[in-house]
């Protein structure tokens, strides 16, 4: 007995198109004609990529603010001092469009510090930094203060 191969689903074929017909589907109300499979797993990794992102951003946040406070290089300062205002921002805007994610950001804050950490020393080890964390690592950490 062959087995046919199966064609490939919209989902596989054009996922634009896929998520178009999934978004019809969903406002007609029309549960029977989902693609409940790819439309639980895209859920799963959206939650998923919010959560990367929060941390990503959190280390990239982190290790400029370290960077800023304790190597001494006036010419990077500005371009340090932006990226840690554009981090802050869209972290704000993250937590703001999904607040239920800032227990996760709490959750993280401690990680996201060991990476920055790791990642200075690395790139600097002439530079003395602090054995301990020297910012409160709490919501503060996104505001608008100057730890230098």
């Amino acid at each position: 007995m062959t087995v046919l191969p199966l064609s490939p689903s919209l989902y596989d074929r054009d996922y634009a198109l896929w998520i178009e017909d999934t978004l019809t589907h969903l406002r007609n109300r029309d549960g029977t004609s989902l693609d409940w499979q790819n439309l639980v797993e895209e859920m799963d990794a959206l939650g998923k990529s919010q959560k990367r992102e929060i941390e990503s951003r959190l280390r990239v946040l982190l290790t400029h603010l370290l960077k800023r406070c304790y190597v001494p290089s006036p010419e990077d300062y500005r371009g340090w001092q932006n990226t840690i205002a554009e981090q802050r921002s869209e972290l704000e805007l993250l937590l703001k469009q999904s607040p239920s994610l800032k227990a996760y950001f709490l959750n993280v804050l401690p990680p996201a510090y060991a990476y920055a950490d790791q990642r200075v020393r690395a790139d600097y080890p002439h530079i003395p930094f602090p054995q301990v964390c020297p910012f409160e690592l709490d919501m503060e950490i996104i505001g608008d203060r100057r730890f230098w």
